[in-house]
Order: structure tokens, then sequence, then C-alpha cells
């Protein structure tokens, strides 16, 4: 009796499912214009007295709470920010210069008057002598970025080296030279603040950066 053969039984096409879709990543805003902001206003304030725009010296106390909360926390924040983007250059200044500020704040409020009364300015020069030297090669780093970011790190590497050099030699108009550069440098961090964030929002660019 011949052998039968079975014939496969016809196969259902596969149905062809679209494939799941990725799920989109989560986008991290530019943190730069917060950043600069924060340092611009808070060194601002402070260089209207360090000019001698501003001499009533007690009025400075408005600055401490500037210099923790916008200046120190605010730009620490967006450094951290600029660390998850993979921004080394931003993540260094911010996180550094929001420590400055914090920094700042509690040596003026606690350290200062535990000082003896006639050497505080010792110990503030040498403290502003060392934030000089962190902004100087910050600003060798700044030469390969745009002209607006190469004139803010040189004018505030000589705003640190203006007000160390008041304090240590005790001569004002060297300090208040600092606070008109403290001025300077404050007006264009304002400015590349505004920059990066009206192109941010406005989707063009709107200031020339160089």
């Amino acid at each position: 009796m011949p052998s039968s053969t079975l014939a496969p039984a016809p196969q259902a096409p596969a149905a062809h499912l679209p494939e799941a879709s990725p799920a989109p990543r989560a986008t991290v805003a530019n943190p730069g214009p917060l950043g600069l902001a924060a340092f611009a206003l808070t060194t601002f304030v402070l260089s209207l007295f360090n000019s001698g725009l501003i001499a009533n010296a007690a009025l400075s106390a408005v600055v401490l709470p500037l210099a923790l909360f916008y200046g120190g926390i605010a730009q620490f924040a967006a450094g951290v920010m600029e660390f998850r983007r993979g921004n080394t250059f931003a993540t260094t200044a911010f996180v550094s210069y929001g420590a400055f500020w914090m920094a700042f704040a509690g040596y003026v409020k606690f350290v200062v008057p535990t000082l003896p009364a006639g050497q505080a300015h010792i110990a503030t020069g040498w403290f502003l002598v060392a934030w000089f030297v962190f902004t100087a090669y910050m600003s060798v780093a700044a030469m390969k970025l745009d002209l607006a970011h190469r004139l803010l790190f040189g004018v505030l590497a000589l705003t640190f080296l203006f007000l160390a050099l008041g304090d240590l030699s005790q001569v004002a108009a060297l300090g208040h030279v600092g606070g008109c550069l403290g001025l300077l440098c404050a007006g264009i961090a304002w400015y590349i603040s505004f920059a990066v964030v009206t192109e941010e929002t406005w989707g063009r660019k709107v200031l020339p950066l160089g």
C-alpha cells in the first residue's frame, strides 16, 4: 500500500505589528542662563559697595542673603544640572562660584567677627587671591569659548586681583577699581544670560556672543 505523504498545513501570515517606539528621552533645560543670572545679580549688588558707589557699609548686609540663596544655592544647582548635560567647564564654574558665594556669606557672617580687628583684611585678601588663581586658569580654558565668555572670565580674574590687592595693601582705591570691574563683570554675565535665555525661548539667535 503506497504511503501517503501529508502536506504541511498552510501557515497563517505573520501579523506585522508596529515596533514599540522608544520612550522619549527626558530633556534637561539649559541651566546656563540661571547660573549666569545668579552670579550677575549677586556680583552687581556687592560691587556697588566695593566700588564706593554706596558708601554706607552697614547696608552691605543686603548681600548676604543674595550670596547664600541666589548666587550660592541657585548657581550651585545650575552647576549640578550642567554635570548631567556633560559640560565640564560650566559644571566647574557654576559649582565653584556657587560655593564661593555660600562661603563668602558664611565667612562674613561667622568668621570675620572672630578675627583680630587689625588683621581681618589679611585673611580676606588671601581668600580673594585663591579665587583669583582659580579664575585665572578658568580664563585660559575659556579661550576656547565665545568672545563674551572670554571677556567675562578675564574681567572676573581682574576683579578678584584688584579686590585682593586692595585688602592686602589697605589701599581703598584698588578695592574701588575691583568694585568697578565687578560691575562690568556683572553686566557681561547678565548680557550672556539674556542672550542665551532669549535664544532658548524664541528658538533663534537674538543677541551675538562673538
